[in-house]
């Protein structure tokens, strides 16, 4: 089989060089497609389901949310484990899948469990799913250089403005927003004046919630013209919610501001984000989708950024907190330059080696070939062009010339032998 092969090459050159040049052009292509990462993704094919249930003990999630979630997930198949947490107001599952599933189709079938599963929760309560990313997805991290906004300014500008802007980047899966406080309206209701004016907690809630909304009524026609009827009741003001009636006292309606205090506040925080020791910050992490391009996601975002920085307020810039285009730029540059010594310096044996510069071109061509081939695999196999995967190739380029070595050291002295042979002379 091998002898036939290398007399089909050698009979058929032109063929044989016009399929190395083919692959040389195809790896070329592989290369400009494989995605970039400094380190690889070894993170396992997983999917996150977020359930949250604001104000309930740790026990009550884990028996009301998560064992029913985990009980009603396990049958989805080509399932490898179920993992799941419970926490004060939170439950996560992590559904582990083969690592040969597509993790869209995995995403798919779990959707489609919880849409069973969620007939046994609690009510209003609705399990939702984790961004598509790895654990590796977190590509960049930015602060909001604000010193002349408090706090609750610049989280309500970094989720309301920034956040929705750069969840727009191709590739970009989620970004999540840290530090600061949600602004939220607060209630401080007093025990005595609802027990005096003889309204409950749950009218108070009932109430405030049914009149911070819009309710629609039908067209209404006058003179040839038509007009839509409807009630604006949306709470614009702290003013608007105190005066949202609660209750009836002797026909005296009860406000909001009779029998509580109406303030401006920040939500419940279970930690801080703090920059060096200089105050607290709020930013975002960039999440990356699964299997994307890190550097060109970064640099995608970090366009983005430029064009946001034009509408955000006086004094108001971004400041990078964690950006791993640099790690990518400096671990490829460094490759490239071993690579490329290497390169030269297996050549160079090569050369001095064998002494015939024919002998020495039909070995060192493979080298560039071979590399191209590499790539041709690792974009088949989806494995991204990082540290590990370039230094595997670097360490194997003294390995690809060994053969191309052996051969021609072989021809030649078969070569001579039968040169010396006196049957052939």
């Amino acid at each position: 089989m091998v002898q036939k092969l290398i007399e089909f090459s050698l009979r058929n050159r032109l063929v044989i060089l016009l399929m190395a040049g083919g692959l040389l052009v195809w790896g070329i292509h592989a290369i400009q497609q494989n995605p970039v990462d400094a380190i690889p993704d070894l993170s396992e094919n997983q999917v996150i389901v977020f359930t949250e249930w604001n104000g309930r003990s740790p026990q009550v999630i884990e028996d009301q949310i998560t064992y029913p979630l985990v009980s009603n997930l396990q049958g989805i198949p080509k399932v490898k484990n179920i993992r799941a947490t419970s926490m004060f107001g939170m439950s996560f599952v992590y559904v582990i899948f083969d690592d040969n599933v597509d993790v869209y189709w995995a995403r798919t079938r779990v959707l489609e469990r919880l849409n069973y599963a969620q007939r046994l929760l609690p009510n209003g309560i609705v399990p939702s799913l984790g961004p598509d990313g790895t654990g590796v997805g977190h590509v960049f991290w930015y602060t909001l250089d604000a010193k002349n906004m408090d706090l609750g300014e610049q989280r309500a500008l970094q989720d309301w403005y920034v956040k929705l802007a750069l969840q727009t980047v191709p590739g970009v899966a989620e970004v999540a927003s840290f530090g600061g406080f949600e602004k939220q309206y607060q209630l401080v209701v007093d025990p005595l004046k609802l027990q005096f004016y003889k309204v409950s907690l749950l009218d108070v809630m009932n109430k405030v919630k049914a009149n911070n909304n819009d309710v629609g009524g039908r067209k209404f026609e006058m003179s040839d013209m038509a007009y839509i009827i409807r009630g604006l009741g949306y709470i614009k003001s702290k003013e608007d919610l105190e005066s949202i009636a609660v209750g009836n006292y002797n026909g005296i309606p009860v406000r909001v501001k009779d029998v509580a205090s109406v303030q401006m506040g920040g939500d419940l925080r279970l930690g801080i984000f703090d920059e060096n020791g200089m105050g607290e910050k709020v930013g975002g992490i960039v999440v990356m989708r699964y299997g994307e391009n890190a550097d060109k996601v970064i640099q995608a975002v970090k366009k983005k950024m430029g064009d946001l920085q034009k509408g955000l307020p006086a004094g108001v810039s971004f400041q990078p907190a964690y950006d791993r285009s640099t790690l990518i730029e400096a671990a490829m540059a460094n490759i490239k330059n071993k690579l490329l010594e290497e390169i030269a310096v297996v050549c160079l044996i090569v050369i001095l080696f064998l002494f015939h510069w024919r002998s020495a071109l039909s070995i060192i061509i493979q080298i560039p070939i071979t590399i191209a081939i590499s790539f041709i695999l690792l974009d088949a196999f989806g494995v991204s062009s990082n540290i590990m995967s370039l230094t595997g190739i670097a360490l194997a380029i003294g390995v690809i010339v060994d053969n191309g070595i052996i051969m021609s050291e072989n021809a030649y002295r078969n070569l001579a032998e039968w040169q010396n042979d006196p049957k052939n002379s």
